[in-house]
């Protein structure tokens, strides 16, 4: 399992949410650019960016996110207001390594199928896709977690994996920026009823012994974001324990 460092953007500065609200938002002092430079090792080679402008529609930060991320030998997963089959080739065109799909995933039953049809089984492409599941009590949300979907957890599982996507990002909202503990529990349930899944863990994770709890579990990875910033988890114990987890893969 490899750890994931998150940078959230809004109005092009480096933030964190706490569970998603736009009204409780902690401003850091710190740039994307300068963020990226410190994550940057052997071992640690993703990095998280969640445009939080995109994710309201609006792409202003858009333009500054790319040029950072075209100088950067980081391999970006990137998130944030994706809404159409053209967005997603954008992104994967200008350079973006995995690209997040969520509420349009969601709310469109065609959204799915036609991502499918067009990207996947092509230069393995579907490996680039990451469907994002934000959960509350195993109730799918969505629209920044202010609509809750019909569709079961698991149901919704099952009909990505039939499509070919196979790895997602499930975010816990109840642990979400509060450092207080991963969500172990429903990623384990998850991993129980598809134990073949591609899981990156977020939210909640607070300290190294959080990291191991989901290496138990075995987990793809985890994003941790707040945890850094906050110096819950250090820089250079995600730099040793990625390259750990490289020379033991």
């Amino acid at each position: 399992m490899y750890i994931i460092p998150a940078i959230d953007i809004l109005d092009k500065k480096v933030v964190r949410l706490r569970e998603g609200d736009y009204d409780q938002v902690t401003f850091y002092d710190v740039t994307l650019e300068e963020m990226i430079e410190k994550y940057q090792s052997n071992g640690t080679e993703y990095v998280h960016i969640i445009d939080l402008n995109g994710a309201k529609g609006d792409f202003s930060n858009q333009g500054y996110l790319f040029d950072i991320i075209r100088k950067t030998e980081m391999k970006v997963q990137y998130g944030g207001g994706i809404r159409s089959i053209e967005k997603v080739k954008e992104l994967l065109d200008a350079g973006i390594h995995r690209v997040i799909v969520g509420t349009q995933a969601v709310t469109n039953p065609d959204f799915l199928p036609e991502l499918s049809e067009q990207l996947c089984g092509k230069e393995k492409l579907s490996d680039q896709i990451v469907v994002a599941i934000d959960v509350l009590d195993e109730v799918i949300k969505y629209s920044g977690w202010m609509e809750s979907s019909p569709i079961k957890l698991m149901d919704y599982v099952d009909r990505c994996l039939n499509l070919g996507f196979f790895r997602f990002l499930c975010t816990d909202i109840n642990k979400d920026g509060k450092l207080g503990g991963a969500g172990v529990e429903l990623y384990q349930k998850l991993l129980d009823h598809s134990p073949f899944i591609k899981l990156i863990a977020s939210g909640g994770v607070s300290s190294m012994e959080d990291i191991r709890a989901l290496q138990e579990i075995k987990v793809e990875a985890c994003v941790v974001g707040k945890a850094i910033y906050e110096g819950r988890i250090t820089i250079e114990e995600i730099k040793d324990w990625n390259l750990k987890s490289l020379i033991s893969f």
